[in-house]
């Protein structure tokens, strides 16, 4: 199975990429689900300090691998014999390591600038996006202390979103093209 990793901050625009790869008929996971879940089981109500708190429950208890270990359990269990699957939100390289277990990893991060992040979050309001710039700040080194910036570092595949929503969908849609298709052309061969 190819899992195709997308990572990125807050307001990149990975949600383009998943859209693109739903549209193309691979199925989308997005950790944040699995600590969304989590969140409700454990506090009945979902705030996103509290899935904050979830999240680095989780680790400590578990491990850092535990979200990316959810989320494979999640996939094996649902997504039958796939040749290719769109992972959401990966923030560390351990993380990765999970998915390199189970497959093949290919690293696709979105990238936009501080300012065009923190405009897109003001004016998406979604709940625990921040309202203020020293908000978002905070919530990038949060982000950042994950380890999503090594991620991002390493990555197979750059988006540079910093144009139209078009530009964005189109890059996205050759690039997860180009993946499936040569994952397809490598497991049909020679057992790559």
């Amino acid at each position: 199975m190819l899992f195709i990793l997308v990572t990125g901050m807050p307001g990149s625009g990975k949600t383009i990429v998943a859209e693109v790869a739903s549209e193309l008929g691979i199925p989308v996971y997005t950790m944040g689900d699995v600590v969304r879940e989590e969140t409700l089981k454990r506090y009945g109500v979902i705030t996103p300090e509290l899935m904050v708190e979830t999240s680095r429950k989780m680790r400590e208890e578990f491990g850092e691998e535990i979200i990316a270990i959810k989320t494979v359990e999640k996939v094996l269990r649902e997504a039958g014999h796939v040749e290719a699957v769109l992972i959401d939100g990966v923030r560390s390289l351990v993380e990765v390591e999970v998915f390199k277990r189970y497959g093949r990893t290919v690293i696709v991060a979105v990238h936009a600038s501080p300012t065009t992040r923190f405009k897109r979050l003001l004016e998406r309001k979604r709940p625990g996006d921040p309202s203020t710039y020293e908000e978002f700040v905070k919530r990038d080194r949060v982000e950042l202390s994950l380890g999503i910036g090594n991620v991002i570092a390493l990555a197979d595949y750059m988006i540079v979103n910093e144009g139209s929503l078009e530009e964005a969908r189109s890059t996205a849609r050759r690039i997860l093209l180009s993946l499936v298709k040569a994952h397809g052309e490598g497991s049909s061969g020679s057992g790559g």
